[in-house]
């Protein structure tokens, strides 16, 4: 279906992800609606990783939490996070085993779920604000890095922070990172500027995922902590099994990005 096509309507999006009609990216959808990342976990775990999120804000700030067994955040009622996502990815002891566009057949009483903040609300802020975004005008992913930050460890997670990158004019720096600091539930300010070797990061044209984009002359690449972060650490630590969302696929809540602003 093409991005012109669809609705702009946050349970509208989600009707489609359920019958698999909507399987892409979801940067530039539902403008001014909160996206959020997805981490799904059996409940013998789900203390470890609430501690891992607390004390790594900036990567996993928690939206929300459900208990054991639940499907339907608040952040979105009616909704289904068992098939209300573009696509998923299923991790068994640590490896990324399948990609799937419903869990369904996965899911067990035990589980359960975490909604992260995501940088694609801040977004809207910043194309609001007058800074262009290039995978949102060319309909990509945006690009994601492993880098050389390590998280805080909690119990059983540990491992390296991911972060997002956008190319920003230099003469729009300044306010990129004060439009994005009022946003500390979808990542908040910038953790680096400019030199990707610096935090690790040794190809902007290869993104550990997501898709690379050019970076011109006039543009500093800024690089955001990002939800993806615990798919990197369950590399690392290698659970038994794991849900997450597929980088850039994520989960349309009902919540204003308004409602994650400070002042």
């Amino acid at each position: 279906m093409a991005t012109q096509a669809l609705p702009t309507n946050p349970s509208e999006l989600r009707a489609l992800c359920r019958v698999g009609a909507l399987d892409s990216p979801t940067a530039g959808l539902a403008p001014g609606y909160v996206q959020a990342n997805l981490v799904v976990l059996p409940e013998d775990m789900a203390f470890d990783f609430l501690l891992f999120c607390q004390r790594n804000p900036k990567p996993c700030p928690l939206l929300e939490v459900l208990e054991a067994g639940k499907t339907e955040p608040s952040l979105a009622p009616g909704s289904d996070i068992r098939s209300d996502l573009p696509r998923y990815r299923i991790y068994r002891e640590g490896e990324w085993t399948e990609e799937v566009t419903n869990i369904r057949d996965h899911w067990q009483d035990n589980l359960v779920t975490f909604l992260l903040g995501c940088s694609f609300t801040f977004e809207q802020a910043l194309l609001e604000s007058g800074i262009s975004l290039r995978h949102v005008s060319e309909g990509s992913n945006v690009s994601m890095y492993v880098t050389n930050i390590p998280t805080n460890a909690a119990g059983a997670f540990s491992g390296p922070m991911v972060v997002s990158m956008r190319p920003i004019h230099m003469d729009q720096v300044v306010r990129a990172v004060q439009v994005t600091s009022r946003f500390p539930g979808a990542h908040g300010a910038p953790i680096h500027l400019g030199d990707p070797a610096a935090i690790g990061i040794k190809n902007l044209g290869k993104p550990d995922f997501g898709d690379p984009v050019e970076i011109r002359n006039d543009e500093v690449p800024v690089f955001w902590a990002c939800g993806v972060t615990p798919q990197a650490v369950a590399q690392t630590c290698r659970p038994p099994f794991m849900v997450t969302h597929s980088p850039g696929h994520m989960f349309i809540t009902d919540a204003r990005d308004a409602d994650l602003a400070v002042i």
